[in-house]
C-alpha cells in the first residue's frame, strides 16, 4: 500500500479534534506559553539598559522563547501513543488500513503544527511588548546580531526534535507520566547547547549555527523512519488489551 497524504490528513484531523477535547493538552498549550512569555518580558522591562549586561539579558530572555518549542511538543507527543492505549482507542486506530509511517507522521504533525503556531505567536507578542515598554537600547539589542534569526530558524527544528523523541518514548512506555518525563529529558540536549551559546560559554559563529541547524534538520527528516521501525502493531495491541 503506497503512502497516502489523504490518510495522514484524516488521522491529523482526528488528533486535533481529540486535542480540543483533552483538558490536559489544552492546559499545556495555554500554561506553557503564558509562563515563558511572562518571565522574559518582566525581566526585560525591569532591566537597566547599561553596560554589557544588556546583551546577556536579551540573550537569556530570548532563550525562554526557545523553551516553548521544546517543552510543549515533548509533553503532547509523549501522550500520542500511550495516551490512546490508556483510553482504549489505540486498537481501533491500529486496525484501520493505514501504514505506520502515515500514522506517525500524522501524530507528529498534530503536535508540531500547534506548537509552531503558539511559539511564533509568543515570540511576536514578546517583540510587541518589548517595543512598547522596554528601553530603546534593549529593543535595539534584540534586533542586533542574530537573535531574531535564531528564533525563527531553531523554533521548528527544536520542535521537530522534541516531537520525535516524545513519540519514540510514547511507543515504548506504558505510563503517561513516565513517558512525559522521559520525553522532556530527551528533548533537552539541543536546548542545552543553545543555553551555552546564549551564555557565551560556547563561542557563537555562523559555521557553528549552520552545523547545529543542519544536524537538527537531518535528525528531524530521518527520525520518522527510525521511530516507524520501533512501532510494533502487535505489541501495542497486545499491550492495550493487557
Amino acid at each position: 500500500m503506497s503512502f497516502s497524504w489523504t490518510r495522514v490528513g484524516a488521522i491529523l484531523h482526528k488528533e486535533l479534534r481529540d486535542y480540543r477535547r483533552n483538558r490536559f493538552v489544552i492546559a499545556t498549550m495555554a500554561a506553557t506559553p503564558a509562563l515563558f512569555i511572562a518571565l522574559p518580558t518582566i525581566q526585560l522591562i525591569a532591566a537597566n539598559a547599561t553596560g554589557k549586561a544588556v546583551t546577556l539579558r536579551v540573550g537569556l530572555s530570548l532563550l525562554y522563547m526557545l523553551v516553548v518549542p521544546v517543552i510543549m511538543p515533548s509533553v503532547i507527543s509523549a501522550y500520542s501513543v500511550v495516551g490512546e492505549r490508556d483510553q482504549g482507542t489505540l486498537e481501533p486506530v491500529l486496525s484501520t488500513p493505514i501504514r505506520r509511517e502515515e500514522l506517525l507522521i500524522a501524530k507528529a504533525l498534530a503536535a508540531f503544527v500547534p506548537t509552531l503556531v503558539v511559539a511564533y505567536a509568543v515570540f511576536g507578542i514578546f517583540l510587541a511588548i518589548a517595543a512598547l515598554f522596554a528601553h530603546p537600547a534593549i529593543v535595539s539589542a534584540i534586533y542586533a546580531g542574530t537573535h531574531v534569526l535564531v528564533q525563527l530558524l531553531f523554533t521548528p527544528l527544536l520542535a521537530g526534535w522534541a516531537v520525535w523523541i516524545g513519540i519514540a518514548v510514547s511507543t515504548r512506555s506504558t505510563d503517561v507520566r513516565a513517558a512525559q518525563q522521559l520525553s522532556v529529558l530527551g528533548s533537552a540536549p539541543p536546548l542545552a547547547i543553545l543555553v551555552l551559546m546564549s551564555l557565551n560559554v560556547i563561542t557563537v559563529s555562523t559555521a557553528l549555527a549552520i552545523a547545529l541547524a543542519a544536524a537538527l534538520l537531518a535528525f528531524d527528516l530521518l527520525a520518522w523512519r527510525v521511530v516507524a521501525a520501533m512501532f510494533d502493531r502487535e505489541r501495542l495491541v497486545t499491550g492495550s488489551r493487557g
